[in-house]
């Protein structure tokens, strides 16, 4: 018995005729009647009464036909399962809080295709609770995050750092800030500032920095990327990490800048991160790889694994 003859019979009933299930199924009518035939045969029972009229379903057909619906659909949920894995073991699934996006990770995905062309990364934009919860249930292969300097890793979770920098202030060159080697908060407070969401690290980082002072005016954004793009359109500074700044395509071209911030020696890091409990998948840890190749050769030195 092949699953494809309990597809004919399926398809002959809900067609209501032998040649109607021969045109949708593309095949000549004497093969498909031939195909049922054999079931017939297998089975010891008549599923058709053929009549001049046509076919229709015999009273043993009616009794068998829920068992081969259930068959069919378990056939189905089999082969829409194979699909899926067949996508996830192609698919790498990165998280990013997005700080590092342009400086890190575009080339490293570029990198990734070049060298595995049959391979997909799909990138989740998300706060970094998300990530690590992402990384803990398996939704996520990798994960890339930032924290400040000081603060508690997740034990389950594998930490590599890969760039390690200090707060900026991102501006435009005509910005008046820009004419300061470097920027006071009483200075930033002059100008209407592009703050990140609650659930970013550089949102508590900004928040500790003004010690409860407010600007004038402000903006709340999601990502460094828009940040910086607000930044350019000139409505207003950023506080961002410096190697988010440095080298951005905004940056390159003229249209942000950035100045450090006085007083200032806070230290701010993005890793990558994934989930101790198991092994990863070997595009997974390819991809790892290319990260920690292009941070070194970013740094300078080779990237540290956290002891946590």
């Amino acid at each position: 018995m092949r699953v494809e003859q309990l597809e004919y019979f399926a398809t002959v009933i809900r067609l209501g005729s032998l040649r109607r299930a021969a045109e949708d199924m593309h095949l000549s009518q004497p093969a498909l009647s031939e195909s049922v035939r054999n079931l017939e045969r297998e089975l010891g029972v008549e599923l058709l009464e053929r009549r001049r009229s046509g076919a229709k379903i015999s009273d043993e057909g009616r009794k068998l036909l829920p068992h081969i619906t259930e068959v069919l659909e378990a056939v189905d949920r089999l082969r829409r399962s194979a699909d899926t894995q067949h996508y996830v073991s192609r698919v790498v699934r990165l998280g990013t809080v997005n700080a590092a996006t342009v400086p890190l990770l575009l080339p490293a995905v570029r990198e990734f295709r070049a060298a595995h062309p049959q391979r997909q990364v799909e990138v989740v934009t998300e706060h970094q609770a998300v990530i690590h919860q992402g990384l803990k249930e398996g939704s996520l292969d990798l994960g890339l995050v930032s924290y400040l300097h000081g603060d508690d890793l997740p034990a389950d979770l594998h930490t590599t750092d890969l760039v390690r920098g200090q707060p900026v202030i991102c501006i435009r060159p005509d910005s008046p800030l820009a004419a300061l080697e470097a920027v006071t908060v009483t200075d930033l407070l002059t100008e209407p500032l592009i703050v990140m969401r609650a659930g970013y690290i550089m949102h508590r980082y900004v928040h500790r920095l003004l010690s409860g002072r407010t600007p004038h005016f402000s903006y709340s954004t999601d990502g460094a990327e828009m940040s910086k793009l607000m930044v350019a359109e000139g409505l207003g500074a950023a506080v961002l990490p410096d190697y988010s700044v440095v080298g951005d395509p905004l940056e390159r071209s003229g249209a942000i800048t950035h100045r450090r911030l006085a007083d200032d020696i806070t230290e701010v890091r993005t890793a990558i991160q994934h989930r101790r409990s198991c092994a990863l998948p070997k595009a997974a840890r390819d991809l790892l790889a290319v990260f920690v190749r292009q941070a070194a050769e970013k740094n300078g030195s080779q990237p540290r694994t956290s002891p946590h």
